[in-house]
C-alpha cells in the first residue's frame, strides 16, 4: 500500500512518571516494538515521531522525525512532521502505547476513505472515536499547517473540519487499549 505509517512517540509521558512510553516494556519488549511488528506489514514505510530518546528510537531501524512545531504540541504535531517527511500519498498515525493495534487497521481505514472519497478516516469503537488512529491524505499538509499556526491542537477538531469518515472496529476493541499508567500496563499484559 502507498502508506507511510507514523508512530506517535513524541509525548511527555506525564502519567508514567515522565518516562518515554514507547520504551516501556510490555511482555518483554518495548511497547513500540509491538507496534512496529504489527504495523510493518500494513504500510510501505514507518516513521517514528519522537522528541527525546532519539538515538534509542533510531536503533529500531526506522527514521525518527521530531516536531517542527515547538513545545510538545501534541499528536497533530507528529502527524504534521510525518506528512512533511512521508514518501507516500497516505499517512497513517498510531500511538506508541497501544501494543495490540489491529492487523487490519490500514486496510479497513483505506477502504473506508476510498469508499467515501474522504480526506480522513478515523477508527471508532462504539461511540468512541480514536482520533490518533487516523489515515489521511498527505495533500492535507497545508490545511494542517494552517490549523497548527493558529495555535489549534485538538486532533478531533482538525479532522472534523474536513471530509472525514469514522470506521467501526467494534470487533476489535482491545486493539485501541492504550497504556497510560503502570497499572494499565499490568492489566493489559494479563489480558494479552
Amino acid at each position: 500500500m502507498s502508506i507511510t505509517g507514523v508512530i506517535l512517540a513524541g509525548g511527555q509521558g506525564r502519567r508514567m512518571g515522565g518516562i518515554d512510553k514507547g520504551l516501556v516494556e510490555f511482555l518483554g519488549k518495548p511497547l513500540i516494538s509491538h507496534i512496529i511488528q504489527r504495523l510493518s506489514p500494513q504500510v510501505s514505510e514507518i516513521l517514528i515521531s519522537a522528541n527525546r530518546e532519539i538515538e534509542t528510537y533510531s536503533a529500531l531501524g526506522h527514521p525518527v522525525v521530531t516536531d517542527a512545531v515547538q513545545g510538545f504540541a501534541g499528536p497533530l504535531a507528529g502527524l504534521h512532521k510525518g506528512m512533511m517527511e512521508a514518501r507516500y500519498p497516505y499517512v497513517l498515525t498510531v500511538p506508541c502505547d497501544t501494543p495490540l493495534i489491529s492487523m487490519s487497521l490500514a486496510g479497513r481505514l483505506m477502504q473506508g476513505l476510498t469508499n467515501c472519497d474522504a480526506d480522513v478516516a478515523v477508527a471508532k469503537t462504539g461511540m468512541q472515536p480514536h482520533p490518533v488512529f487516523c489515515l489521511c491524505r498527505r495533500t492535507l499538509l497545508p490545511h494542517l499547517e494552517d490549523y497548527l499556526q493558529r495555535g489549534q491542537r485538538k486532533f478531533e477538531d482538525w479532522y472534523s473540519s474536513l471530509d472525514s469518515v469514522e470506521i467501526l472496529f467494534n470487533d476489535q476493541p482491545q486493539a485501541f487499549t492504550n497504556v497510560n499508567t503502570r497499572e494499565e500496563l499490568l492489566c493489559l499484559e494479563q489480558a494479552a
